[in-house]
C-alpha cells in the first residue's frame, strides 16, 4: 500500500477554459470523499505544454512517474478509480 502522499494528480489546462473549471470543481467535490492532492498547471506558461496538449485540455495525469494520462475533457470517474486502486 502506497502512502496517501503518492495520490497526487496534475491537471493541465488554461485560463478561460470552461471544461477546465468543470474538472477542477469535480476534483474538489471528490476530495470530500477521497484524500488526494492535485495541482493545476496553465499550459500557456510553457510552449512545450501548449504543443503537447493545446486543444485537448483539460488533461488529468498522475503526478508521479511518467505522468500517465488518466482522462481528458471531462473527469472520468472509472479511470480515476482505477488509478487510485493502482496506487493504493
Amino acid at each position: 500500500m502506497m502512502p496517501d502522499s503518492m495520490k497526487k494528480l496534475i491537471m493541465y489546462g488554461r485560463r478561460d477554459c470552461h471544461l477546465c473549471q468543470e474538472m477542477i470543481a469535480s476534483l474538489q467535490e471528490l476530495q470530500k470523499q477521497i484524500q488526494f492532492e492535485f495541482e493545476v498547471i496553465d499550459i500557456d506558461s510553457d510552449p512545450e505544454l501548449v504543443s503537447q496538449y493545446n486543444e485537448r485540455i483539460p488533461v488529468l495525469v498522475s503526478a508521479t512517474g511518467k505522468q500517465d494520462e488518466i482522462c481528458h475533457y471531462y473527469l472520468d470517474d472509472v479511470a480515476l478509480d482505477a488509478y487510485f486502486a493502482k496506487v493504493r
